[in-house]
């Protein structure tokens, strides 16, 4: 069996009621929920929730709420892995148990449904606990600085100072759209950023991370303007 889990709490500090405002005419989970139903790869697909407006809204839009996550796991220091374990045991308690689980963020409008299908493809034909979304950084990152509290700057990487960035190698970073694992991983606790983890790559213009009203702004930008050049 293949679960989704989507977890959406209700507490979202920044930018409030995130889950469910609305991003480019829809409430930003619809977005996650189409992509997952749209993928085919799921048998079910839970959002795992403590909130009951957004566990109307995940209904309305074709998932199922069919518990609430306990208050534990629903504080700003609740970490994933913990979160989709708890939805893996339910299922196993409630059902057919789950042996391939997929986290599809709530706030990742960007998610495609081909991507979620390369998942878990890369999950299986790897043979990795895990396979998640990754991008790569637009600027070398052994040539960063930091600004330091005389308000001068230095480099994290000063031996770098002379090296042609064509050199260097390329670095990626967390998409922060899905994580495919096998059930035993997620109730193992095992992380996700490991050996036993394989990437799915996605290019830079479908990646952006939501945590800010600036953030929003950027990423509604986006998305309009890949709709109209998928439109045209």
């Amino acid at each position: 069996m293949r679960l989704a889990v989507i977890p959406a709490r209700g507490g979202s500090k920044r930018i409030p009621r995130k889950n469910i405002k609305t991003f480019c005419g829809k409430p930003m989970i619809a977005w996650s929920i189409e992509a997952a139903l749209a993928s085919t790869c799921f048998d079910r697909i839970i959002v795992s929730t403590d909130d009951e407006e957004i566990a109307a809204v995940a209904r309305d839009w074709g998932a199922e709420v069919p518990f609430f996550r306990p208050a534990e796991l629903s504080g700003d220091h609740a970490g994933t892995i913990p979160v989709i374990a708890h939805a893996v045991q339910w299922q196993q308690a409630n059902g057919k148990a789950a042996d391939q689980v997929c986290c599809i963020y709530a706030t990742a409008p960007f998610v495609h449904a081909q991507d979620l299908q390369t998942g878990f493809q890369t999950l299986l034909n790897t043979g990795a606990d895990y396979a998640f979304s990754v991008t790569s950084f637009a600027f070398p990152i052994q040539r960063a600085i930091r600004i330091t509290k005389e308000h001068r700057v230095e480099m994290f990487h000063p031996e770098h100072f002379h090296t042609r960035s064509q050199d260097l190698e390329e670095a990626f970073h967390d998409a922060g759209q899905f994580y495919w694992g096998r059930a035993d991983a997620w109730l193992a606790g095992k992380p996700i950023f490991s050996p036993d983890a394989a990437p799915v790559i996605l290019p830079r213009h479908r990646v952006q991370d939501i945590d800010t009203p600036e953030d929003w702004e950027r990423a509604e930008w986006m998305f309009r303007a890949q709709q109209q050049a998928t439109a045209a």
